[in-house]
């Protein structure tokens, strides 16, 4: 089976895109940020940045959620630098395909600024660009296309390389 990781930093579409990705291919769709603790969002919320080891406590999570799932399954999950996902990775007991989300700063802003009920602002915008190290093997993708655009080349790229069945009709 197969986690297929829709990563980025805040404001790059992943959990708009993954939805729409779970839904082409049939597959479930879980949201990290559903797994932050309480702790970490309250930092979030107050413009604070977590550091590699605030995140862990959110990755085990994760992974315990995962490995109790049956069937693959489509996640929207920053994993922003290489220690989180290798804690992601070396949890899972089933594989991790990256699928990298990136976009230019200034609509990363605009779309922060304008979303409303989520615990990460516009003023996380700076740390989450330089902790990103996207993984040299991921698939990477311009998050600046319409959802349903950018979700059609991805599921492509993932029949491509027989990493998922046809698209749902």
């Amino acid at each position: 089976m197969t986690i297929f990781t829709i990563m980025g930093v805040a404001g790059s579409g992943k959990s708009t895109i993954g939805q729409h990705i779970a839904r082409s291919l049939s597959l479930p769709f879980v949201e990290g940020d559903d797994f932050h603790t309480p702790q970490s969002r309250a930092r979030m919320a107050a413009g604070m940045p977590l550091t590699s080891e605030d995140r862990r406590p959110w990755i085990e999570a994760i992974v315990t959620a995962l490995n109790q799932r049956e069937g693959s399954c489509v996640l929207a999950c920053s994993a922003l630098d290489p220690t989180v996902r290798s804690w992601l990775v070396d949890g899972l007991r089933d594989a991790c395909v990256f699928l990298v989300l990136v976009a230019p700063r200034a609509p990363l802003e605009a779309r922060l600024r304008a979303r409303t009920g989520h615990f990460v602002g516009p003023e996380l915008l700076t740390s989450q660009l330089e902790a990103f190290e996207p993984p040299a093997d991921a698939l990477t993708f311009a998050a600046n296309e319409v959802p349903e655009a950018l979700c059609a080349r991805i599921v492509s790229a993932l029949r491509e390389r027989g990493w998922a069945g046809p698209t749902r009709e």
